[in-house]
């Protein structure tokens, strides 16, 4: 689909309106667009340079700094195997194979279903219930081998549905924000308190 439509569209253009300056919603439409098409598409990039005044490049250039935002398909679930230190030390290169052995690919690949995608990740600040996993950014720990086989099968069975929405989307509730205040009452309220502070500064002086 790429660009946002319908629905998506009065979601992308009331986003791009909460803040003064339209490029500060260039994070949360990225989001949107991952949310609508699973990743982020060259087309949803174009799109949400248009609606905040951006180019492609800078769109682009914000979105690839975070490990988040996909840029190609992947996977309904996108799964991330813990290697970092606590779960280096309790197993979770272990625990990569076994996860790599029971979905059939090895990480950085998706199954040729397209339901999941395999990834080795960096800390995922789930130490303390080491070895963790995170499935679509939703935490699971600790996780040995069979307790990853059975993960896989519940998100197989749709067991998990109601726990872990598909890949893009970060929560199911939308939280609609006031109307901006206009940045011209913002400067004259500062300007009115600038004055009572001055005010007051030169009361303490006499």
């Amino acid at each position: 689909m790429g660009r946002f439509e319908g629905e998506l569209l009065v979601r992308a253009e009331k986003v791009a309106g909460l803040y003064p300056d339209p490029r500060s919603a260039i994070i949360p439409l990225c989001h949107l667009a991952q949310e609508q098409d699973g990743y982020v598409t060259e087309e949803a990039i174009a799109h949400i340079a248009e609606l905040v005044g951006a180019t492609g490049a800078e769109v682009q250039g914000t979105a690839s700094f975070y490990d988040m935002f996909k840029f190609e398909p992947v996977g309904e679930y996108v799964i991330g195997v813990c290697t970092n230190i606590s779960c280096m030390l309790r197993g979770g290169y272990g625990l990569l194979e076994a996860a790599s052995s029971t979905l059939g690919v090895p990480p950085g690949e998706t199954t040729p279903d397209g339901m999941f995608t395999l990834e080795e990740v960096e800390c995922v600040a789930h130490c303390d219930k080491a070895p963790a996993v995170q499935i679509n950014y939703r935490y699971f720990g600790p996780v040995d081998s069979e307790g990853f086989a059975e993960l896989v099968g519940q998100l197989r069975s749709g067991e998990l549905d109601g726990q872990i929405p598909k890949h893009g989307t970060l929560g199911r509730v939308l939280r609609d924000a006031p109307p901006l205040i206009p940045v011209e009452e913002i400067d004259a309220e500062r300007a009115r308190q600038d004055g009572e502070r001055e005010a007051r500064a030169a009361s303490r002086e006499v």
